[in-house]
């Protein structure tokens, strides 16, 4: 893809991304539109997205894009109704930054701003390295988009869990989740 034709597809991202109203999400899920390309966007495993191969500054400009980014049976893309462009993602493409309860619900919020209500929808997912023993926590954003837990928000789960069975067990309305098995 040409300089030109990369830049013209971030307008056109970000022309796409802007018909949503308020902090709506545009209905990236209808459109399909044919690929065009890959686009050098990166989003690091650490959750910077990178243009070019440098960090893209503006946290507004980051929103817009994660509003049209789709995850298709080939890789993450970015839509509009006319135009679809593959993109790097190195783990996910969101970081859950912060929780918190409302009632009996946990709620999640993401580094774009997204908010995910843990529960049969939004699962929280925990998967252990067979290796280090680490465990990788997610929790479901939208569509097919996860969002990694920061340890620092892992950590809170930790706290809020019960021990049943040999497991930490995490609940969120009418959901448990299992964190993993205790030390």
């Amino acid at each position: 893809m040409t300089d030109q034709t990369a830049q013209g597809g971030l307008n056109a991202v970000a022309e796409a991304a802007k018909q949503a109203p308020g902090r709506g999400l545009p209905p990236v899920h209808l459109w399909n539109p044919e690929h065009c390309g890959d686009i050098d966007i990166v989003i690091r495993a650490d959750g910077v997205w990178m243009h070019e191969g440098s960090p893209i500054g503006r946290k507004e400009l980051v929103r817009l894009f994660s509003t049209v980014l789709r995850k298709d049976p080939d890789g993450y893309h970015l839509v509009t109704p006319v135009e679809k462009m593959r993109i790097t993602v190195e783990d996910l493409p969101f970081r859950a930054v912060a929780v918190a309860r409302d009632g009996e619900d946990l709620v999640f919020t993401t580094d774009v701003g997204d908010e995910a209500r843990a529960g049969t929808a939004h699962p929280v997912v925990v998967e252990t390295d067979p290796a280090t023993g680490e465990p990788a926590p997610r929790i479901h954003v939208r569509g097919d988009l996860w969002a990694r837990i920061a340890r620092p928000v892992f950590y809170e789960l930790v706290e809020m869990a019960d021990e049943a069975d040999g497991r930490l067990m995490l609940r969120s309305g009418r959901t448990t989740f299992s964190l993993g098995a205790t030390a």
